[in-house]
């Protein structure tokens, strides 16, 4: 999961790209990068670090060029280096820039083609890098043969054989120097990605972004989401151009972005993200009142901030009351998309703060957007026993988290998840809590799909082991789970300390 952007302007593009990315902030805290352009040269500015300090307002102002495209950055794949900051660029042809969110499952046999069959360099690890070399490689070799010209069907040409030799998960935002932006989707539409335009002074400004509230907060006029398999190319003229160049695209949107990754002020393939999360709530109101139809519940009070909804909802639906029970430290990273565990266990011991007296001798219902590797949950469970709760109970507005994501969600390792090989009541008694109550599968699927019955199916691999892509294998899994085991015993102490010594008070 990381968050990308692609703008055309009447003006100077890098300072609304870097507010977009600090409205993207929540899909990626590890980096972040901005890569603008004049129609002659090419500008740019990459780090480590959250928006506010890679960009300084010198850097952003030597960022020249009414179009550009930027990204922050969630890592899933890679190292975790300056080298792997995005956008990736290459000098030929014309110059390109590319963003990408998502994961390719075919990246090292893909850099091995790129590398000897394209001859082209790659310099890291990141499979955004080898998209981008495939990209170019597929346009020059399309430019060769017209004498130089370039024209959009080419640009499509290119991205129909990028979708051939490209398998996985990809929401990608592109910079052709000289020429326009360029967006697509994989043929699933997995990770999202939508576009706008807005009139300024007579001119037309046009954004490519992975979440709409980017454009509603930059006052763009939402056009449409980017169609799974299609791509979208806008000339530095500002036409506007368009293909579907996957046949046998099939709409299956992540289901956690709903859950989870996405602001609840976004729309996600036409559905609103704050409805669906609202709908959770309500269906595991009523599952609750299944299991626990004569329960002593005295209040019900959400994990902020991502399950506020979800608990309201639920609340509602069971006729308890609903308090804060915990205040969050806004200053704190997101812990789930944290790269290491040890980073994850020293934040959630600083993040949150119990109200003690909403504890105070109450039998107190927890409601969290999901329960991955359980380590959030066990902490707060905890420090609400230690705040005064007689019981304390948890509510899982996802179903149970067993298996790896492979489309760009750090959860490669099954043995890093609480609900693998463990039943509910082996859940409850790892967390410490007095019962787990986790949402069916079949009622989060009503709660997204409610809002937009054009969407068919959801990617929901983490919660079914079924992955959409029809192309994962076993070896491949067993495969990324040894990698992810392997980086964290040699990143886990370092990782630690590096987290702290950011985020000390001296």
């Amino acid at each position: 999961m990381c968050g990308v952007v692609a703008m055309l302007t009447g003006g100077a593009t890098g300072h609304e790209i870097y507010e977009a990315l600090t409205i993207l902030q929540h899909r990626g805290q590890d980096a972040a990068g901005i890569v603008t352009s004049d129609g002659q040269r090419v500008y740019s500015r990459t780090g480590r670090g959250l928006v506010r300090d890679v960009f300084s307002t010198e850097s952003l102002h030597d960022l020249k060029g009414s179009a550009g495209i930027g990204h922050v950055r969630y890592p899933t794949a890679g190292a975790n280096t300056e080298a792997e900051c995005q956008p990736f660029y290459v000098n030929s042809p014309f110059g390109i820039a590319l963003a990408h969110n998502g994961n390719l499952i075919n990246a090292i046999e893909l850099g091995e083609q790129v590398f000897k069959g394209d001859r082209r360099q790659i310099n890291t690890s990141s499979d955004s890098e080898i998209m981008l070399n495939v990209l170019a490689y597929e346009l020059s070799t399309k430019v060769r043969k017209t004498g130089g010209e370039l024209r959009p069907k080419h640009i499509f040409h290119a991205v129909e054989k990028v979708f051939r030799r490209c398998k996985g998960a990809f929401s990608v935002t592109v910079l052709i120097v000289g020429f326009g932006i360029l967006a697509f989707r994989d043929k699933n539409g997995i990770r999202p990605l939508i576009y706008g335009t807005r009139e300024v002074n007579g001119s037309k400004d046009f954004a490519f972004a992975s979440e709409s509230v980017v454009l509603n907060v930059m006052q763009y006029d939402i056009e449409r989401d980017v169609s799974p398999g299609e791509a979208i190319f806008v000339d530095m003229d500002g036409n506007i151009h368009s293909r579907q160049c996957a046949l046998d695209a099939s709409p299956s949107p992540c289901i956690f972005e709903y859950v989870y990754l996405s602001r609840p002020d976004s729309m996600i393939d036409r559905i609103s993200v704050y409805k669906t999360r609202l709908r959770m709530g309500e269906w595991l109101g009523k599952r609750f009142l299944e299991e626990f139809p004569n329960h002593d519940i005295d209040v019900v009070m959400p994990v902020p901030d991502t399950s506020r909804a979800a608990a309201l909802q639920l609340a509602h639906t069971i006729g308890v009351k609903y308090r804060e029970g915990f205040i969050k430290n806004r200053y704190f990273d997101r812990t789930f998309i944290m790269p290491q565990q040890a980073q994850r266990k020293y934040s959630v011991r600083h993040k949150l703060n119990a109200i003690n007296l909403e504890f105070e001798n109450k039998n107190v219902l927890l409601v969290d957007d999901s329960i991955v590797r359980g380590t959030t949950a066990k902490q707060i469970v905890r420090r609400a026993r230690e705040a005064g709760a007689k019981s304390v109970y948890l509510a899982s507005a996802a179903p149970p988290v067993r298996y790896p994501n492979v489309y760009g969600i750090d959860i490669p390792s099954p043995e890093e998840l609480v609900a693998t090989n463990r039943n509910s009541a082996e859940v409850c008694e790892w967390i410490g809590a007095d019962f787990v109550l986790y949402q069916r599968l079949e009622d989060l699927i009503e709660s997204v799909r409610t809002t937009n019955s054009d969407v068919g199916k959801f990617e929901t691999s983490v919660f079914s082991g079924e992955y959409v892509t029809g192309d994962v294998l076993p070896e491949y899994l067993s495969k990324i789970s040894e990698e992810r085991k392997d980086s964290n015993r040699e990143m886990e102490g370092a990782s630690l300390l590096e987290f702290t010594a950011k985020h000390a008070v001296g």
